[in-house]
């Protein structure tokens, strides 16, 4: 009775499993590809909580689908446990932001097509802002304390930033924005202790203490876009798809509320980092020149805009930025900040190494340890979770 429940799956469909608001709204994309090709597809929406563990066991089963979407810091791991297969269309991979594919490959070579954009920028109220004297965010860290400074004056119950402290964006950003090398040693070993990683956490840290941005987690703030529309923060870091969560929600927040712009640096506005989506053909798909043609049909400048205009994401592709809904002014942060992201290490380990590193930032934030004993314990886990790398580079097993 259990069997004859299952679903039946058509033998002749390729399939694509995709996470989140990619995955959901995934097969609107697919009729017109069915219609041109004759192969029908069937996607399967996968929830990030459970990505990574579903993807790794179908590897070890040899169950994964024809093609994987994957976050950029994934596709090394998924290329060194042999699940992906190398793109050797030079096309597919032409035609993107100037250094989009290069954040995606794993040794010079490629293994993803970049599917989508998310750089970070900063999210502004114009009204509190105006109120406090300024048309727009500063784009130095000094502006932006002369800013918070004046904002809390006029309005000393609410917050400046909203800076969750177990999200990775802000702190990242700024090591980034710094010049701060994390990782030494053919990125083997941690290396926060330098002044470069120092001045980026006493920042952020800073922040903190001053009162401009409150001590508090995710589950604390579980509507962050209903705190912004109340005005009890002003400022917000996040990526492209809160401008559809914006515009669906304009009867709390109408559009001449608020703005977005590059976020500030210390001494202007630098990298940043983001989350961007590639899609990759798996060694396990056994028809491999059609799920090519399924990526190939995908990564397009128009499914990828007819994406962006669904879920809110932002094509990699320059051209089909053109036929986006957003106006033109609240675009500029993004495309400029979509030409300078941070360079992440395509390594294993880097996602490990970023979720201890924000827990011990969120430890430094609360005072239970001071900036150089931070420091020097992301040194210590990064070290610690470093440590198998180390003697396969050490072995000349790795390069």
């Amino acid at each position: 009775m259990l069997a004859a429940c299952a679903p039946v799956r058509d033998p002749e469909a390729l399939e694509l499993w995709a996470m989140s608001y990619q995955g959901d709204y995934a097969p609107f994309l697919m009729p017109s590809f069915t219609a041109a090709s004759g192969i029908p597809v069937e996607v399967q929406s996968v929830p990030w909580t459970a990505a990574h563990e579903k993807l790794l066991t179908a590897q070890a089963g040899g169950a994964l689908p024809d093609v994987i979407m994957l976050p950029n810091g994934w596709i090394s791991k998924f290329e060194m446990i042999g699940a992906l297969r190398e793109v050797l269309r030079p096309d597919l991979v032409s035609g993107l932001f100037p250094g989009l594919v290069e954040a995606s490959r794993v040794r010079g070579r490629d293994y993803a097509v970049p599917w989508s954009i998310a750089p970070q920028v900063q999210y502004y109220r114009r009204d509190i802002l105006e109120d406090a004297g300024f048309a727009a965010p500063p784009q130095t860290w000094d502006g932006w304390r002369t800013m918070a400074r004046a904002i809390r004056r006029r309005r000393p119950d609410d917050s400046v930033f909203l800076m969750l402290l177990n999200y990775e964006g802000w702190l990242f950003t700024m090591l980034a924005q710094c010049g701060a090398n994390v990782l030494r040693e053919k990125q083997t070993r941690g290396n926060f202790r330098t002044p470069e990683a120092r001045e980026a956490f006493a920042f952020h840290k800073s922040l903190y203490d001053d009162g401009f941005a409150p001590l508090v987690l995710s589950t604390q703030v579980p509507d962050a876009l209903g705190a912004f529309a109340a005005g009890q923060f002003a400022i917000w870091c996040g990526g492209p798809t809160y401008l559809l969560d914006l515009h669906r929600r304009a009867a709390e927040i109408p559009p001449e509320r608020w703005g977005a712009a590059r976020i500030a640096g210390p001494q202007g506005p630098g990298p940043t980092s983001a989350k961007d989506a590639s899609l990759c053909v798996t060694t396990s798909s056994r028809r491999p020149e059609e799920a090519w043609a399924l990526v190939r049909h995908l990564t397009s400048a128009k499914s990828e805009l007819t994406f962006a205009n669904l879920i809110g994401s932002l094509p990699a592709r320059p051209e089909a930025w053109a036929g986006l809904k957003a106006p033109a002014p609240v675009l500029k942060p993004f495309a400029e900040q979509a030409t300078d992201l941070a360079d992440s290490p395509m390594i294993v380990e880097w996602e490990r190494i970023q979720i201890e590193t924000t827990l011990i930032s969120e430890r430094i934030a609360r005072g239970l340890l001071t900036l150089d004993e931070g420091l020097a314990e992301c040194d210590a886990r990064a070290d610690e979770i470093l440590a198998k790398r180390r003697e396969l580079v050490q072995a000349g097993q790795i390069a």
